[in-house]
């Protein structure tokens, strides 16, 4: 496989002053709490999960790209083991309480094949361009059992308030946003089917903690910050 691009480099950069350099005046207007967004995800993911029937106490988990490991911190007692990788060392070196492993490329996933029940790969492909894409979800693939599934997460370019907040955060600036459709294509010519779709993020913190049951009807409207589509290996 090869090995482009070492974003390895680029995030151990951005390491020390990631909190930093996610501040912003409009994402901050959706919340100041830092594990919000993380927390959302998760609760987002252990519905999908419920709604396929799939058993987390039951699963191993991989989270791809999992930089400081805030989602593994989230969830990962819920499952039978978690783990999480990503290329940056330095952003590993600030996860806390779960195994995580070093890739050597963006496209490569220090695993053998079947080896996990359930991946995520969560704000990770906006990252990843052309070609590389198919690669890494073909890696992906690979470490997953039979029927095995896999959850992406992406900002989603239709709504326009993502794409001002991710122009301008430097941690961004390579991002290439790919729309859910374009999402599932990618799924699809990498081997999985697609079961759930939903968009979130609709709402402020201050709102969502009030009203957030209302974000589940708008779930299927392409207007969320941020979109999850939920899809296991083709047989």
């Amino acid at each position: 496989m090869q090995n482009n691009d070492r974003k390895d480099i680029e995030f151990d950069q951005f390491a020390p002053l990631y909190s930093e350099l996610l501040n912003d005046p409009l994402r901050n207007c959706f919340t100041r709490d830092p594990i919000h967004f993380h927390r959302r995800k998760w609760i987002l993911l252990e519905r999908l999960l419920e709604s396929v029937g799939a058993k987390p106490e039951t699963m191993k988990w991989l989270d791809v790209g999992c930089g400081r490991g805030e989602l593994l911190e989230l969830g990962g007692k819920a499952f039978y083991q978690a783990t999480g990788c990503d290329p940056s060392q330095s952003m590993l070196s600030l996860t806390n309480r779960y195994k995580t492993h070093t890739q050597s490329s963006p496209v490569e996933l220090p695993f053998p094949d079947s080896s996990f029940d359930f991946v995520t790969a969560v704000c990770v492909l906006h990252h990843v361009h052309g070609e590389d894409r198919t690669l890494l979800m073909k890696e992906i693939r690979r470490v997953l059992i039979h029927r095995g599934f896999v959850c992406i997460i992406e900002h989603n370019p239709w709504n326009p308030v993502t794409r001002v907040i991710v122009k301008r955060c430097s941690i961004d600036v390579d991002a290439e946003l790919l729309t859910a459709r374009k999402a599932s294509t990618l799924l699809a010519v990498s081997g999985f089917t697609t079961v759930r779709k939903e968009y979130f993020l609709y709402l402020p913190e201050r709102y969502y903690n009030s009203w957030g049951a209302s974000e589940r009807v708008l779930s299927m409207l392409p207007f969320g910050g941020q979109y999850a589509l939920l899809s296991h290996v083709q047989k």
